[in-house]
Formats: structure tokens, sequence, C-alpha cells
């Protein structure tokens, strides 16, 4: 690590607003010092880097991940050469968090790491159902298999016993979050088992009282009603069974809760984000970063979505929360078997769909996946261009406040002032 970075004569935006014209001086993984206009390199050792017209952006954070442990930690590794620089993992296996959080901490080339640890799950609900029914192949019959071993071994909360104990396993954890699954299935292919909602508000009481952050899954309107009633205090998606209504916006703003609503995610259950999908694949921007397999994984679909299932629902729902001033922040469900994802592509994807589809500006948009994520996570260190936070940043060429298009026009990504590798030798 450089002791001094200077990134200067380039347009900021810092989180929250814009600098036309400014500077910022990193020191030891550290924002030292944002400026507008010149700052002077404090020593001759400091690395000066002067981009007129690029833009200089938070590195950004995607709320909702699935991170598989690959041999290349992909989930780390894709995720920050398209400087998404933190992941927050929505369901992990306990034993494979060590791993992931000591490649995060030692590998500069690697997304920083968040995660709930364990999802609480019930037997015979969500997710079970989702990824026992991916592959059935017969190539695949003995990972499947394999798949269904491991299901079995997840938790089965039943009484408030488990509960306590299922939330102390996550203190234990230093898990970030807590997450609960609520899903009926009212707008799939198959009906995952419900968990009843008395066993839900336990969970959300006990996490809240160990001082734990809570979100929950439901891809239908009235469990996400259910479960915004119970207390949580995000969504990790919005719903896609049936149209907004005034009883879910009022729920949102009653608990204060915020919206992660994945539409990317939802148009690949649909299948209507196919073509989306098949653009982001075949940009050449995004082809010289992914492997042959995973440009091909994007130009298919989940397709478990039944006749319910709309993708303009999950559309309209952002359009009012926003207009309703609810929080949305940004999050992908980026996940190895999530056929339609990729890790750090499909996060560009959403802030495009965010603009295109959902009435954001540029910057209502880059606010959702930086500032107001961190904000919405608790992830305090970070989020912001601002005295004292993490180096992470994002390089762009051009005005990205004006098209949300060039968020791959990316020159440098800096996790706590480290350049990643892939973009070394780019910035002269």
């Amino acid at each position: 690590m450089p002791a001094s970075l200077l990134i200067t004569d380039v347009r900021i935006f810092d989180g929250e607003n814009e600098i036309s014209r400014g500077s910022v001086l990193v020191e030891d993984g550290v924002i030292k010092q944002v400026v507008k206009g010149e700052l002077k390199a404090p020593s001759p050792s400091t690395v000066v880097i002067s981009k007129p017209d690029h833009t200089l952006i938070p590195g950004i954070i995607d709320g909702h991940v699935h991170a598989d442990l690959d041999e290349h930690y992909t989930a780390l590794t894709q995720s920050l050469k398209f400087g998404v620089t933190t992941v927050c993992d929505m369901h992990q296996e306990a034993e494979n968090i060590g791993k992931l959080r000591e490649r995060a901490n030692q590998d500069p080339d690697a997304a920083d790491f968040k995660t709930s640890s364990q999802a609480a799950t019930v037997s015979g609900g969500w997710p079970m159902a989702v990824i026992t029914a991916f592959d059935k192949s017969e190539e695949r019959r003995l990972t499947w298999y394999q798949t269904r071993a491991r299901i079995a071994t997840w938790p089965d909360l039943k009484t408030k016993a488990d509960v306590e104990a299922f939330i102390q396993d996550r203190v234990n954890d230093k898990a970030d979050y807590v997450k609960v699954m609520h899903e009926d299935g009212n707008g799939l292919a198959f009906k995952p088992t419900l968990p009843p909602l008395e066993l839900q508000k336990e969970l959300i009481q006990v996490a809240h009282k160990n001082g734990l952050l809570v979100v929950a899954h439901a891809l239908s309107l009235q469990r996400t009603i259910d479960m915004l009633n119970a207390g949580v205090d995000g969504m990790t998606h919005t719903f896609c069974d049936n149209p907004p209504t005034k009883e879910v916006i009022d729920a949102y703003l009653a608990n204060d809760a915020h919206c992660n609503p994945t539409l990317a995610t939802i148009g690949s259950l649909t299948t209507e984000g196919l073509k989306e999908q098949e653009a982001y694949a075949h940009d050449p921007r995004v082809q010289k970063l992914t492997s042959l397999e995973g440009q091909k994984r994007l130009c298919a679909c989940m397709g478990f979505g039944n006749d319910k299932s709309k993708v303009e629902n999950a559309y309209q729902s952002v359009r009012e929360m926003k207009a309703a001033g609810i929080d949305v922040i940004l999050g992908s469900d980026s996940a190895g078997p999530a056929i339609g994802t990729s890790y750090g592509v499909t996060a560009h994807q959403e802030l495009a769909l965010f603009v295109n589809k959902c009435g954001f500006t540029p910057r209502e948009a880059l606010r959702a996946g930086t500032s107001l994520v961190a904000k919405r996570l608790r992830l305090n260190d970070r989020g912001k261009i601002a005295e004292g936070l993490r180096a992470d940043l994002v390089l762009i060429e051009g005005n990205l406040l004006e098209d949300i298009n060039k968020t791959l026009d990316i020159k440098g990504v800096w996790k706590q002032g480290m350049l990643c590798s892939t973009y070394k030798g780019l910035l002269a």
C-alpha cells in the first residue's frame, strides 16, 4: 500500500453530493482529506492520479448476495473488479464464514464481506425448495443429493428455545445482521412451508434485544406486509405477485423500514428480464471481466414464477416507495446457482433499472448503492467519500451523474486505498 494516494482534478460524487472538480487524499487506507479544487501532494512519495473528465464515487455496496465458496472466491474477486467493494451475504453456512472473511481481509483483490451467517429457516421453507429445484439433471445428480444433505443440517426453528439458541449462534458468529425467511410461494411455481408468524415475531424481538438488525425475505405482497407489521428493519426483496397497495406503503412508513428490491433477479424469476441480462452478457465491458460460462448463465433465466408474478409489479412498488420517501437500497441477490445473475454485473444492472424503470436520477441510484445502503445496514465506516472513512473508491470515465450506463466504464477500483490489480497500468 502506498503511504499516500492523491486523486485530483476529478468530479466527485461523495455518496450524497457532487463536487464538480475536487481532490481526495488517502493515507493508510483511510480518506484523509476531501477538498474542492486542487490539493498538493503531502510528500514526494505520494502517488498522484489526475483524471479530468472522470467521476470518483464511493465503492459500491451490494446489499444482497449469496457468496459461493468456490476455489477462486468469485463472489469476492469478481465483485471487486466491477467496483463492488463490499458484498453483504444474506444466507451462509456458518462453517464457510471464517474462510470468506479471511479471504476478504487478506486479499486486496477481494471485496469486503459482511454476512447474516445462517438465515432463520424451517424444514421445507425458503430457500430449500428453490435450491433443490435448480438442477436435477443426471450429470448433477450427485451434487443435488449433496445439497440436500447440507440443507438437512440447517436450523429447523419451532420453539422459543430454538429462537434463543439461533440468535445466540448468530451473536457468536459475529453476524452483521439477522435474516428471516417468510415465503408463501404465492407468485412461484412451488409452495414452501411458511413459518408461523408468532415464530417470526419472536425471532425479530430476540434479535433486536441483542442489538441486531433484522431483514426479511418475502416475494409476495401479503407476506411483505406481515413482516413489516412484525417489526423488521428492512426487506430483502420487493414483491411481484400483486401491484402495490396503500397498506404496504403505510406498513413501510410505520416501521421506517427499507427495501432492497432485487429487481434484476425478479426479472430472471419471471423471465421478463432476459433482454436486459443478454445486453449485459454481450457488453464488452462485462465480457473482459467474466468467464464464458458466466456470460452464458446471464443469458438464461431462473423462470420459477407463476402466472401471478410480473416484474412490472416490482417496478411499480419501487416507484411508489420512492414517491413515499421509503429508503430503497441496492442489492442484486447474485448467487452462484442463481441463473441470470453475476457477481458485480447484476449490481450495475440493478442501478440501471432504478433509473430506467423506476424514475431515479443517476445521483439517486448511486446514493442507493453507496451511502444509503451503508446507513441502512449499519456499515458506518464506508459508503461515502468523507474524512475518516475507508478509502473504498471507484473511478469512472465520463460524467456518471448524467448517464447511469457509464457505471461499467471503470478505470480504477481501490479497497482501503489499495488498487485492484485488474486496473494496474491503466491509470497513466
